[in-house]
């Protein structure tokens, strides 16, 4: 069997390493951005920032701007329920799809397709007339977001050397923690300038000239990659992924203001036998035709099933904690939107800082230990926080919060960045996008959960009947202390799944500047000879020779 499995992989590195040398200098002259002396490729990375930018901040924006709403076109609760849950439900539901989609169609060319959507449809909520309108262009902003999204991780995957990728993914942290505050800042900003008589509009409407610029922008420097090998989409797939995305969410978002029906109850525990069902699936169509909509080989990848369920937990955690925290600074202290927005400041800064010195400067050197210490930074952060909150009660100040927020801060930055390097390092070049879709995917898969556990250790310490307007405040405070214990635990969690990460993540070996002890790292997917190999080859050769190596280790894994 041993025998059989190495014949195979070697046959079939020898068909695409062929076609590799065959292409390979057609594509070298065509495919601007390999090429390490050219800086088009640092112009593209800015284009698909932003473009990441713009999904994150439209998935909190329109909380701060939620009272115009409701106030300016007669919006009902459940339709604003619709309107704040709709972006995620659509963007969960076609995360995986979207990933796919990029590595047969091309990802450059679904990218250009997810912007441009996304633009057209932040126009539709910009002159939306009524709840109903604006609720149809919000799910088609998620639905266009879920094809835009997944391409970002899959073209700095596919367009930067290995050795430059840990300078990318910071960057790519730093854009995170920034997008993850910035969001009710613009929006209480926007809101409350009311530019031109608009009021909640703006904050749609900003998406317009970020989106055009980025749909002009990126036809020009993008450069076009796909799977080497012709895939086909798994409609079944996309129908089973969607189905189960879809039974497991939407209970969760609507949960809480239903005050838990039952049929919820049902819907989700729906979901896990709808999972299986697209695993079996899944397996059969890889056997039928190689062509899966969830590559499933790939949690075999130490690296990358160890990532995924830390980025799981992880997502669960920032989900608890940015809502009880925006409601106990509006709702417990009485604070307006723009105070709250600005609070977040030191939060942004301090991730934005440690993400880009994490991936550059810390990991390579220390591994897995700086994600830990990010664990264990974020912990300190909320115990800080809690011991303050417990001190001054509602007298707390912003500039109170700014220690503990700063430490929290720095933690973050110090896992978001490594993390999606490390889950990433190990990936085989042709399941870039399948495997992007899947960490954004499971990302918001946390998040949700954490949105349904709120009711739980928020509202659930809270006696709605014996609230007045005296005692909101206390017991807003109290609440959020009893959240944030729970987030502790969660924290702690994540710093145990931690060792289960490469001890070196295996990009930095495959630059050929190993640091670990072990030059057989058996926790990394690549060896100094073979980092070695890579950085030695010219730019097109080292493509064909990642693409065969990954090919290889996919013969491998597969049969």
């Amino acid at each position: 069997m041993a025998t059989a499995t190495m014949v195979a992989a070697e046959a079939e590195a020898e068909t695409i390493a062929d076609g590799a040398e065959a292409g390979s200098g057609a594509r070298a002259g065509a495919e601007a951005g390999v090429g390490e002396n050219d800086r088009r490729r640092w112009i593209a990375l800015a284009v698909i920032m932003t473009a990441a930018f713009m999904d994150l901040v439209d998935v909190t924006i329109v909380n701060i701007a939620i009272p115009s709403i409701e106030r300016t076109i007669d919006a009902s609760f459940g339709a604003i329920q619709w309107i704040t849950a709709g972006y995620a439900l659509a963007f969960a539901a076609g995360l995986i799809t979207g990933g796919r989609l990029g590595d047969i169609y091309g990802r450059k060319r679904v990218f250009l397709i997810g912007i441009g959507g996304f633009t057209v449809a932040s126009a539709l909520c910009g002159f939306a007339a009524g709840p109903e309108m604006l609720i149809a262009a919000r799910l088609a902003q998620g639905a266009t977001a879920a094809l835009m999204v997944p391409q970002v991780l899959s073209i700095v995957h596919t367009t930067f050397p290995a050795h430059e990728r840990g300078k990318v993914f910071g960057l790519f942290g730093a854009v995170i923690g920034l997008g993850a505050v910035s969001g009710p800042l613009i929006g209480a900003l926007l809101t409350q300038w009311n530019l031109f008589g608009l009021e909640w509009r703006p904050i749609f409407l900003i998406n317009l000239p970020v989106g055009i610029a980025g749909l002009i922008l990126g036809r020009i420097y993008l450069t076009e990659s796909r799977a080497p090998q012709a895939l086909r989409l798994d409609f079944v797939g996309v129908v089973l992924v969607t189905a189960a995305m879809l039974m497991l969410v939407y209970p969760l978002t609507r949960g809480h203001e239903l005050d838990w029906p039952t049929w919820g109850f049902v819907v989700m525990a729906g979901s896990v036998p709808m999972f299986v069902a697209l695993v079996a699936y899944e397996r059969y169509k890889a056997r039928k035709d190689g062509s899966p909509l969830i590559e499933l080989s790939l949690f075999r990848i130490k690296s990358f099933a160890a990532g995924i369920s830390v980025q799981l937990v992880f997502g669960l955690a920032l989900g608890v904690f940015f809502l009880v925290w925006t409601i106990y600074m509006q709702n417990g202290l009485g604070w307006s939107p723009l105070r709250a927005g600005l609070t977040g400041v030191p939060f942004s800064i301090a991730v934005s800082v440690a993400a880009g010195l994490s991936v550059q400067k810390l990991v390579p050197r220390f591994g897995r230990k700086v994600l830990q210490t990010g664990a264990l930074l974020m912990i300190a952060g909320i115990l800080i926080y809690i011991w303050e909150a417990d001190r001054y009660g509602t007298t707390i100040t912003a500039w109170q919060m700014t220690a503990p927020l700063a430490v929290m801060g720095l933690g973050m930055g110090l896992i978001v960045a490594p993390l999606t390097d490390a889950i990433l390092s190990g990936v085989p070049r042709e399941h870039a996008g399948s495997a992007s879709g899947l960490i954004s995917t499971v990302q918001q898969m946390g998040t949700a959960l954490g949105l349904g556990l709120v009711a739980v250790v928020f509202f659930g310490s809270i006696d709605e009947r014996r609230l007045t307007p005296a005692t909101a405040g206390t017991a807003f405070s109290d609440a959020f202390r009893s959240s944030l214990w729970w987030i502790v635990a969660v924290l702690a969690v994540i710093f145990l799944l931690m060792f289960a990460l490469p001890a070196r993540p295996a990009q930095h070996l495959e630059g050929g500047t190993p640091d670990s002890d072990d030059p057989n790292d058996p926790d990394g997917t690549t060896t100094p000879a073979e980092g070695s190999r890579a950085e030695a080859q010219p730019d097109g050769d080292r493509v064909a020779g990642d693409a065969v190596d990954g090919s290889i280790k996919e013969a491998a894994l597969t049969r």
